[in-house]
């Protein structure tokens, strides 16, 4: 089991540097009212994720620093945590640190290592239950009582509610996606009408990919058809010669004269020879190119229904292109897509149809799931409540009884609802039930919730109450508690010492209190005392034993450390706490 063994604050509020030294056992922290006690709990807050005021560094330091030391056991989940997040133990104890400068900037170290805030808090579920006043109120809301109850259920709760919470999760994506595919139906059935449309209009024209490209150029080639024949003749003639012109000069016949000049005498020069060749080759690729220029002339199609043809094939693209895309491949892309977009669109019924079922279906398993919880709940709570109410009977509210109210709230319509019970009723992410707590603080007296059926004394009493019975089911290796004995005196007092006596046999309890009938039943009392300069240094945290216990205690009592009834008084209560121990 993990135990807290020390702390050392540094420069938080008015403490100044101080070593707090725990026990395993009971260890009761005293002192005059702003001595600082709570400065206790605040620190171990810090330690363990809580959130970093600057407000809390002491004036004139540059940073507020809290050091714990823990001890660890192997196979605790702490360790296990610890280790995955790369810390190492010193001596078998898990050291964690957290710095929260002035400027509001917070680092948090563990066993040696840097480490996010958020480790300390997942560490600080498995070490450490803190309660004070704030707590008390957090009780009084009815959804904490839920958590209450179904932390106490276990298993017989949360495997219902992790089952319950998985269909409630999908059924409200379902019922989203339901509400859009109905609420939008005009929307999405004009969507699909400008898609058929467009659609068609693309199926009525049947591009080609590239159709666009080709047809612009044949308009540009059927568009100057006379100049392209023309220029083609003159370039043959000038190539190949004009049969009617027997005088004329063609390139043809120049370079095939060069050639055979050259021919006579390659044999004598090698040079001459690659020159003689490469005139071979200008003379059949001039051969090649005439004949092309005639074919090409004779193949030229200069007819003008073809031209009207291939412009009003492209004035059909153009209104494609204008509507659906810069060119035919982007509005053939465009067509691909629509098209899919049109078949979801058009699936939407039966989507929906899909969608109602599963969701009725859904509510349906939720109705089963919901009403296992409510079972779960209801058999939860009565043994919470028995437990509770045996526990008040310890704490000197004999006469006490606890109950739990569940309930749900009817929905106006079956729609709205889950059936559970064989009534329609309001749900939620945790199930339909409303749990709330109830007090009734003696015989004849009608259950009223905790709110308004307790006094603060009543309150702090059912409250450690609830921790104790929790310490049976779910323990922790700590207990913090800060002035959970608020409006607690006399004999309930006592009670309240004794049974955190009891609970400190099983954890390592720490109370703050102002009250001597507490902290007599310690096994350990620690005095926060300042200076006469208002600040806690490193001898302001002392362990009081033998005369010095008494003396606080007296002090406690009657506000006179030196009263001989309140010595008698506190050596009476140190001996009742003995006896009873």
């Amino acid at each position: 089991m993990s135990v807290l063994e020390e702390m050392r604050i540094r420069s938080l509020g008015v403490i100044d540097d101080a070593v707090v030294e725990l026990s395993p056992g009971f260890t009761a922290v005293t002192g005059e009212t702003g001595a600082g006690k709570t400065m206790v709990v605040t620190s171990l807050g810090l330690l363990l994720g809580g959130r970093a005021d600057p407000a809390l560094v002491r004036v004139g330091a540059k940073a507020a620093v809290v050091e714990g030391r823990i001890t660890v056991s192997g196979g605790d989940a702490v360790l296990a945590r610890a280790e995955e997040a790369g810390a190492e133990l010193d001596d078998g104890a898990l050291l964690i640190s957290r710095t929260v400068s002035a400027e509001g900037r917070s680092r948090a170290h563990l066993g040696g290592r840097s480490v996010p805030v958020g480790v300390l808090t997942e560490l600080a579920d498995e070490l450490v239950a803190v309660h004070g006043q704030t707590d008390q109120q957090g009780l009084l809301k009815p959804a904490r009582q839920r958590q209450a109850l179904d932390r106490y259920a276990g298993d017989g709760v949360e495997v219902p509610h992790t089952k319950y919470a998985a269909a409630y999760r999908r059924l409200r994506a379902v019922a989203a996606e339901l509400e859009e595919l109905t609420t939008r139906a005009r929307e999405r059935a004009q969507e699909a009408d400008l898609l058929r449309f467009g659609l068609n209009e693309v199926a009525a024209v049947e591009p080609l990919p590239g159709e666009d490209a080709e047809l612009a150029a044949e308009a540009e080639r059927l568009g100057h058809a006379e100049a392209l024949a023309s220029a083609a003749a003159l370039a043959h003639t000038a190539l190949a010669g004009n049969p009617e012109d027997p005088e004329s000069v063609d390139a043809t016949t120049v370079v095939a004269a060069a050639g055979q000049a050259l021919d006579g005498v390659r044999a004598h020069d090698p040079a001459l020879a690659a020159l003689a060749d490469r005139v071979g080759e200008i003379s059949i690729l001039l051969a090649d190119v005439s004949g092309e220029l005639a074919g090409y002339a004779d193949q030229l199609d200069a007819d003008p229904l073809r031209l009207a043809a291939v412009e009003e094939r492209r004035a059909a693209l153009t209104t494609l292109t204008r509507k659906y895309g810069e060119d035919i491949a982007a509005v053939l892309a465009w067509a691909q897509e629509g098209a899919g977009r049109l078949t979801e669109l058009e699936g939407d019924d039966e989507r929906i149809g899909e969608l109602t079922a599963e969701r009725d279906a859904l509510r349906a398993e939720l109705s089963v799931l919901g009403q296992a919880l409510t079972d779960a709940r209801t058999e939860a709570a009565a043994r919470f409540a028995e437990a509770v109410t045996e526990e008040l009977a310890s704490l000197a509210m004999p006469h006490a009884r606890v109950s739990f109210a569940i309930r749900q709230t009817e929905a106006a319509d079956e729609a709205s609802g889950i059936d559970i019970g064989g009534r329609s009723v309001l749900y939620g992410p945790s199930g339909a039930d409303e749990v709330e707590l109830l007090l009734a603080p003696h015989p004849g007296a009608q259950p009223r919730p905790i709110a308004k059926g307790a006094s603060g004394g009543e309150l702090s009493r059912v409250m450690l109450a609830v921790e104790v019975v929790f310490a049976g089911s779910d323990p922790v290796p700590t207990y913090l508690f800060d002035e959970v004995d608020a409006g607690v005196g006399g004999k309930a007092a006592v009670e309240v010492g004794r049974r955190l006596a009891k609970l400190a046999r099983s954890a390592q309890v720490v109370v703050v209190t102002h009250l001597p009938q507490v902290a007599a039943f310690a096994d350990r009392q620690l005095l926060v005392e300042k200076t006469v300069d208002g600040s806690v240094t490193r001898s302001g945290v002392t362990v009081l034993e033998g005369e010095d216990r008494v003396r606080e205690l007296s002090r406690m009592l009657a506000g006179q450390e030196d009263s001989e009834t309140a010595r008698a008084h506190a050596e009476e209560l140190l001996a009742t706490a003995r006896k009873d121990g």
